[in-house]
């Protein structure tokens, strides 16, 4: 009984739970004070709507997307008392000051660590591929890579069945950079393997996101870290104060191994993500494992994260991927890990992925848990379609955020009748984030189809040409396929109320 007391009273107060209460008060109290505000003075209340104004104005002038200018000017003239102030609170997009002053230096510093050696024009001969490489090396500053393998992985069971076996074989070191850590038998076995390691004298850091992770792991979670001998760092730190900064959160997925060997993917460390726990119908999942040159820009990016919160800088050079493996490696075509980051105004993510759309001739097939996009994305989309692309989207058949998938169904209307098709993971839940288009180019990562991937968190992903698991992605994707239901426009005509709610709702939806 007391047990079962027990764990009612932590669920009840956990620290989210009671950091969130206290944000949500914050909240309502200035809510309140502002309205009472504006009825006890006209000066305040007149204050408030220039405010609303101001704001309105600095909305069309940004260069921000259309749809959420729409969605930020309908809100500040509905509530024109409330809406300037909910601007100044939550609608910029930019991250604080603080989070730009400790990332800028080391985004600086890393430069010098990304050149692009090999000339894109000599290791790429198609022309528009070449530009899509060219544009993440000059744009994002991540470099195109040959000599590099790459290894798909269908599920997140395959993926972590090779991410342990690598962990054992680890001489040197071990960074792991995940959005969500979860106390769970998988992070159970994998902490084993890094304490020992540890203890071997193998050199082994985490980053994890805090709000990813913050319901899910013990208070004593960064002491017992530290007890084992791995150094720690806990992104962005929830505080029970309101603010801004806790939009940008680290949603990168990042595993490097003896600076060859790297991991990335859709997946975090959880039960669920190895279908030990159901949650939502079968979970899934991929993710792509790289050995050779190109996990050099992993560790660059683990390394610049690192830096930037711990106030003794780490070195790069003893990290390369040849200081403990001196053999050349392999060619199996190119290999481009890239990251997103909030910092700057280039949306590197979404530009990638709409190149691909607007570069295809044959096919374009689209994993993503959700589907929340601009009408840029949308119009590349339906353009593709309309010029005879066979373009397939699959999302989840049972959701994880109910209201989410409600956002994501009102744009299948739009997409299915310029020629678009539409599946959903009959299985369960999809957490896969994928693009292949013409048997030539994919991209396998963490970043979703949605404004919070492609405007406010910092992701990643790999962008493979000419690779032999480009065959295995689209081979797993017509699996899936065979076991998900396509939706036509009979099956939305059946569900028209939730539909038109929907279509309504979705103009709040770049904001939510």
């Amino acid at each position: 009984m007391k047990s079962a007391f027990g764990k009612v009273f932590n669920a009840i107060f956990n620290r989210f739970t009671v950091t969130a209460a206290v944000i949500v008060l914050q909240l309502a109290y200035l809510c309140v004070l502002i309205f009472k505000a504006g009825d006890l003075s006209n000066a305040v209340r007149y204050t408030l709507r220039g405010v609303a104004i101001i704001a309105a104005i600095y909305i069309v002038w940004r260069d921000y997307n259309p749809a959420y200018k729409i969605g930020w000017i309908i809100l500040i003239s509905a509530l024109p008392i409330m809406g300037g102030v909910l601007y100044v609170l939550f609608g910029n997009k930019r991250p604080s000051r603080g989070l730009k002053k400790k990332l800028d230096p080391v985004e600086n510093i890393s430069l010098a660590y990304l050149e692009q050696k090999e000339k894109i024009e000599e290791i790429c001969r198609g022309g528009r591929i070449r530009g899509t490489l060219k544009y993440i090396s000059e744009k994002g500053g991540y470099p195109a890579w040959t000599g590099t393998e790459s290894k798909y992985f269908d599920s997140g069971e395959k993926y972590f069945e090779s991410f342990i076996t690598d962990l054992e074989k680890a001489k040197h070191f071990i960074f792991l950079e995940y959005f969500i850590i979860k106390k769970s038998r998988l992070w159970d076995d994998i902490f084993e393997i890094l304490e020992r390691k540890a203890g071997d004298g193998v050199e082994v850091r985490i980053i994890y996101d805090d709000i990813g992770s913050i319901n899910h792991l013990p208070r004593a979670f960064h002491k017992k870290l530290k007890k084992a001998g791995i150094g720690v760092v806990n992104f962005n730190p929830m505080r029970p104060f309101l603010s801004l900064v806790y939009n940008n959160r680290d949603h990168r997925k990042i595993c490097v191994i003896d600076g060859y060997i790297g991991y990335t993917g859709g997946v975090n460390i959880g039960d669920e993500y190895v279908n030990r726990k159901t949650r939502f119908g079968h979970w899934k999942d991929n993710g792509v494992r790289i050995r050779g040159e190109g996990v050099w820009s992993f560790t660059v990016m683990f390394l610049n994260m690192w830096n930037a919160f711990r106030k003794t800088d780490v070195r790069y050079e003893p990290y390369g991927p040849h200081v403990w493996h001196s053999e050349e490696f392999d060619d199996h075509g190119i290999v481009q890990p890239f990251s997103d980051t909030p910092l700057d105004e280039e949306n590197l993510s979404e530009n990638i992925y709409l190149d691909i759309i607007n570069s295809a001739e044959d096919y374009v097939y689209i994993y993503t848990p959700y589907l929340i996009i601009d009408s840029e994305m949308e119009t590349a989309l339906k353009l593709a379609a309309k010029r005879g692309v066979d373009v397939r989207i699959m999302t989840p058949g049972i959701p994880d955020k109910r209201i989410v998938f409600f956002f994501t169904r009102s744009y299948y209307g739009n997409l299915i009748r310029a020629g678009v098709k539409i599946f959903e993971y009959t299985p369960g839940f999809l957490h896969a984030k994928t693009f292949i288009s013409d048997d030539k180019i994919a991209v396998v990562g963490t970043v979703n189809m949605d404004y919070r991937s492609f405007f406010l968190h910092f992701e990643c992903g790999t962008l493979l040409v000419d690779t032999p698991c480009i065959a295995d992605i689209k081979k797993d994707y017509e699996k899936s396929v065979a076991v998900s239901r396509e939706i036509t426009e009979s099956l939305l005509e059946d569900k028209w109320f939730d539909t038109t709610v929907a279509a309504v709702l979705r103009v709040f939806s770049p904001i939510v």
